[in-house]
């Protein structure tokens, strides 16, 4: 798939999500093949005004590119000064959100609020059209509830102002991310538009990503949770690989995902994203995986994170291949202590 220039290479790509798409976890999801990024979502008030956090939010790695930096606001004026600081910083693509969910965002107007007021939302598109020098594109979710599912209205609208492509996510506001994903809203979008649009919604696998696609004819998908822990998601050979090298491969991109962590971000913020991150890669269902998320969470040191995250792997990897074949794990066992 291709967004004017910008190619778009593999069906699967990392979904953007507050608090956890940053920089390294995004380039950690690129490096395992997924075919394009999106930023957290950056405030377009707050990227104006100077704020330490909306500037962390909007810095990437040179090896991310091309990148997609997604904006939040409900302001036109606010939206375009933002979009012309994220293209000065070298954004490959601005990308609107339409569909944010939680209150504290839609009660200001933003995010999946957007959607309720087409007419207006028009205008904002109409002006950021007009500032927006690379790719432009949209995510939106299926409408703000039942009784108002507006997702083929809205893209038909984004269409009509220029829009270059849509992300559908195709729960609506009030479900929140609940119950099972209604695909049939994302086909219905790919229906009523020529430009090229990505479904989103419960999928955890490549092979749920081509059952989309097939599907809803979608050109491409989303993958947001699914990827959380599970960064070779997007990696079309991982499944596979023998048991051996498929722990070797996890232990190599652990490894690496902890060093972006530490070398991004300061000591504070790297012990919590430490904490987060790596209580995601405990795979739920092996054995002492609940004490293993615990031990984590309640590191006082990074170092401490780090040594309850590696005891845990090196006996699942143990396990896993029967004892016998441990040190194919990549690293000699370390005894599991969950106190």
């Amino acid at each position: 798939m291709w967004i004017r220039d910008v190619e778009v290479a593999g069906i699967a790509r990392l979904a953007p999500m507050a608090g956890i798409s940053n920089a390294p976890f995004r380039l950690i999801a690129r490096e395992c093949g997924s075919a394009l990024t999106t930023s957290e979502e950056i405030d377009a008030i707050s990227l104006i005004r100077g704020s330490p956090v909306a500037l962390d939010i909007a810095r990437y790695l040179p090896e991310e590119r091309p990148i997609a930096m997604q904006l939040l606001g409900a302001d036109a004026g606010l939206l375009v000064a933002a979009a012309e600081l994220l293209q000065e910083q070298g954004a490959s693509i601005i990308d609107l959100n339409m569909g944010c969910p939680m209150r504290k965002i839609t009660r200001q107007g933003k995010g999946a609020a957007l959607m309720q007021d087409v007419c207006a939302t028009a205008g904002v598109i109409r002006a950021l059209r007009k500032a927006v020098r690379v790719p432009f594109t949209a995510k939106i979710r299926g409408g703000w509830d039942d009784d108002h599912l507006n997702a083929v209205e809205v893209a038909q609208m984004l269409e009509d102002e220029g829009v270059e492509a849509i992300v559908v996510h195709p729960r609506t506001r009030s479900q929140l991310f609940t119950g099972k994903a209604p695909w049939d809203v994302i086909r219905d979008v790919v229906e009523a538009v020529r430009i090229p649009v990505t479904g989103n919604g419960d999928v955890t696998s490549l092979a749920q990503a081509r059952e989309m696609m097939a599907l809803t004819g979608c050109a491409g998908v989303m993958i947001g949770r699914g990827a959380l822990g599970r960064p070779w998601i997007f990696d079309e050979g991982f499944e596979r690989l023998p048991a051996p090298e498929r722990w070797a491969y996890k232990r190599r991109v652990i490894t690496r995902h902890i060093d972006l962590i530490e070398r991004t971000f300061d000591a504070r913020y790297a012990h919590n994203q430490l904490r987060k991150q790596l209580a995601w890669y405990v795979e739920a269902g092996l054995p002492h995986s609940n004490a293993a998320r615990h031990a984590v969470h309640s590191g006082r040191s990074a170092e401490e994170v780090k040594a309850a995250y590696w005891a845990w792997f090196e006996e699942a990897c143990a396990n896993a291949l029967s004892g016998e074949t441990a040190n194919d794990c990549g690293a000699e066992r370390l005894a599991w202590a969950s106190g």
